[in-house]
């Protein structure tokens, strides 16, 4: 054990007592150094769901950051001023500076652990739901499945792997591809801390079997017994040093180094402290114990192996003892209370499924439905047993508070009153752990990306890349050839939106008219019909000073809510007459323009058809020519953004150059607003999207979004860096043809 201030270097001295949350503090990280904080930052995260950031010197915040809808229960800094925070909301949030950038969503329970990897881009969390997901970029990339209760901490051994550790009571070790390593087990009840020694792979845990473990080589080489039930927390200092966090309200630092060892009277009082201890058998912490068949002082003679226990029996009391190696003796580290081995009849117990238990409680959920038993200790935390008993009888988790209430009411406050019952779980603020997420809320599954999609392409020249004539980056036709001089950056800030002009109004005419043939009466259009049709086509596409008509517009709403096996041809006219600004006004106008974001939508299906996923594309981009499709465009950007990047996993390149081309029309309208929130979707699509993309012009136009967006804005710059979007373009760097790839990443990769 560490000295706790007599001499010199001993120990450590309060110098600030910082306060800013209205509720506990669950959780405490260092924001590393940067040049505007020479000394670094301090985050906590606490009960009242804010997260405050306070500097060195100072015990008020500095800034309070405020978005999650529950106790923040977990945080992680990571490279450029990121910070990662994990709560009982179910989600783990993203934030730079004083902004939340991103919400990972996906965990159906709270997030009790999070890590940033030190592969930029790369996160973990950890959750009530038993699983580690890994986030990249702000997508959910894996799940890890193995542990068989709530994830409760996480550590970092290498890029490669990382340690977890759970309410089963087991340490895993887990590759990043997704395999687990190792399962690691010694303790006898949940652990609820991890913490990895500086340079090598060894580590620490601590838990509820009032014990700090210390892991060598895969093994647990030493445990340390504290006189404490809950021992919430621990980590290890740069000089080797484990510090823990106890039930009790102390916090011990435990040194091989024999200079900074406490003083013999300090290490006298902890040992006193220990075989003053209460131990409840019934926590297991000692294995099952009967009283009758324990030996005497005569079984502390041997030596055995460092941290082993063993129990006797003193005049009618039973102890606890364990084995020191580095000190050749026995420390008594409690009295072990309540081992009577008494029956039914002289203990008043009663027994349910073949165990003693004070009560049992006959619950009714609902009046018609079946009653079931419920079994309680005195010793028991009320709200772990309701969690049980839920879980058990596959009950609905939202009766928890009830439950745990009916349980407190009918024993009425008698609890053997241990250390822990007047320290609350900082993580929960029960006497124990709380499961889940107390709003009960499920996320909904996100759609299958992997799905194939539609084998349908149409003979229509719709499939065709859009040029746009003209000496000009986008075309894709050679037309463009840079200056042999110096090369002048003429790509970004992109000022105007890209859109799709390509047109040959009578082959799509004759397609539409041809599938019309094979409608279905409720669906065919009339002869008339299709001449205001054609009518609109011309005038949209021949820059005519006529003004498309009312009636022209019903016309094509009606067409565009065809089957999907016949749309097509409907949805290029959508395309086309889009950036018309009368069209324009009308689709994306205040009272129609839920129902016509919501049908183009319904076309962004993995499942569906590569020619409705394509139009429906183009049309969004288009959509982007004048104000009201650019106001609409940026309202349902969350929606419109989530769904576009389904398309990323199909080999279509035409989709995928429409796919980059819309996210670099969000890029110009974000490059006008200062939206880092939107910039930070826009990132995190272009971070997902360059690595699937094979086709150059796709790649191109991702660049040059990529460049628009973080132009004049360094939150942006910072933020695409803890990307790690930098590493994922710099092959772009060298591609020959053609040169615009090249010299637009060289010049997104000078600000980077």
């Amino acid at each position: 054990m560490a000295g706790e201030g007599s001499g010199l270097n001993r120990g450590f001295t309060e110098m600030h007592c910082m306060s800013g949350h209205s509720n506990f503090v669950s959780c405490v990280c260092i924001i590393p150094p940067s040049d505007l904080y020479p000394r670094g930052l301090i985050a906590t995260g606490g009960n009242d769901h804010n997260i405050c950031i306070f500097t060195v010197d100072n015990p008020a915040p500095l800034y309070t950051l405020k978005g999650h809808k529950n106790t923040v229960c977990s945080l992680s800094s990571g490279k450029f001023g990121t910070l990662l925070s994990g709560s009982w909301d179910t989600t783990a949030k993203v934030w730079l500076n004083d902004r939340c950038m991103m919400t990972l969503q996906g965990h159906t329970a709270a997030i009790w652990a999070v890590k940033i990897l030190p592969e930029q881009g790369l996160m973990l969390t950890g959750s009530a739901d038993k699983t580690i997901k890994l986030w990249k970029a702000g997508r959910c990339e894996r799940t890890f499945t193995g542990h068989e209760d709530c994830v409760r901490g996480l550590a970092i051994l290498s890029e490669m792997e990382f340690l977890s550790c759970a309410n089963d009571a087991t340490v895993r070790r887990w590759q990043i591809s997704g395999e687990c390593l190792q399962v690691y087990y010694g303790h006898t009840n949940y652990i609820y801390s991890i913490s990895v020694f500086p340079q090598c792979k060894d580590f620490v845990t601590t838990g509820e079997d009032r014990s700090l473990r210390i892991w060598k080589r895969g093994e647990c080489a030493q445990t340390i017994r504290l006189p404490a039930q809950s021992v919430w927390c621990c980590c290890v200092l740069d000089n080797g040093d484990i510090v823990v966090g106890a039930s009790d309200g102390i916090i011990r630092v435990f040194t091989e180094s024999l200079e900074r060892t406490a003083s013999a009277e300090e290490i006298q009082a902890f040992e006193n402290e220990l075989s003053q201890a209460s131990i409840d058998p019934k926590t297991g912490d000692l294995g099952d114990i009967n009283a009758d068949d324990l030996p005497g002082r005569e079984h502390l003679k041997d030596r055995t192996r460092d941290g082993q226990t063993r129990l006797i029996k003193d005049n009618g009391k039973v102890e606890a003892y364990q084995w020191s190696v580095s000190e050749g003796r026995w420390i008594k580290i409690g009295d072990v209370v309540g081992s009577s081995g008494a029956t039914q009849q002289t203990s008043g117990k009663v027994l349910f499924e073949g165990k003693e238990y004070d009560y049992v409680f006959t619950i009714d959920v609902n009046e018609s439905g079946p009653s079931y038993k419920l079994p309680y200790n005195i010793t028991d935390d009320p709200w772990l047993t309701a969690y049980n008993f839920l879980q058990k009888n596959d009950l609905n988790p939202m009766f928890l508070d009830q439950v745990a209430k009916f349980i407190m009411d009918n024993t009425k406050g008698q609890t053997l009153l241990s250390t822990s019952a007047q320290y609350s779980d900082p993580f929960t603020g029960a006497g124990r752990y709380v499961p889940g997420s107390s709003s009960g809320s499920s996320t909904i599954p996100a759609a299958d990306p992997f799905t194939g999609a539609g084998r349908y392409v149409p003979g229509s020249a719709s499939n065709a890349v859009a040029p746009v004539g003209g000496v000009d980056p986008y075309t894709g036709m050679g037309a463009y050839q840079s200056a042999a001089a110096k090369v002048e950056n003429i790509y970004f800030p992109k000022k105007d939106a890209v859109t799709f002009d390509q047109a040959n109004p009578t082959q799509i005419l004759g397609k539409l008219k041809e599938l019309n043939g094979s409608a279905t009466e409720e669906h065919k259009l009339t002869e008339d019909d299709l001449i205001i049709l054609e009518k609109l086509l011309s005038t949209t596409c021949n820059n005519s000073t006529e003004t498309p008509t009312a009636q022209q517009l019903q016309t094509l709403w009606r067409a565009i809510n065809w089957p999907e096996d016949i749309v097509f041809p409907a949805l290029d006219i959508l395309r086309l007459s889009v950036r018309h600004p009368t069209v324009n006004e009308n689709f994306c106008s205040e009272k129609d323009h839920v129902q016509f974001i919501v049908l183009l939508l319904k076309f962004l299906n993995p499942k569906g058809k590569q020619a409705n996923q394509l139009l429906a594309l183009r049309a969004l981009c288009n959509c982007f020519v004048s104000q009201a499709g650019q106001k609409l465009m940026m309202e349902q950007r969350g929606e419109i953004m989530t769904q576009a990047i389904e398309m990323k996993s199909g080999t279509n390149k035409n989709i995928h150059i429409a796919l980059a081309t819309l996210t670099l029309n969000y890029a110009v309208c974000l490059h006008k607003v200062n939206n880092i929130e939107g910039k930070a979707q826009c990132l995190s699509v272009i971070s997902t999207v360059m690595e699937v993309v094979q086709d150059l012009e796709a790649v191109f136009r991702l660049l040059v979004a990529l460049g628009t967006l973080i132009s004049d804005d360094t939150s942006a710059v910072q933020l695409a860096k803890s990307l790690g979007v930098d590493s994922q373009i710099k092959k772009y760097a060298s591609v020959s043809e053609p040169a615009k790839v090249k010299e637009c990443c060289r010049f997104v990769l000078n600000l980077l």
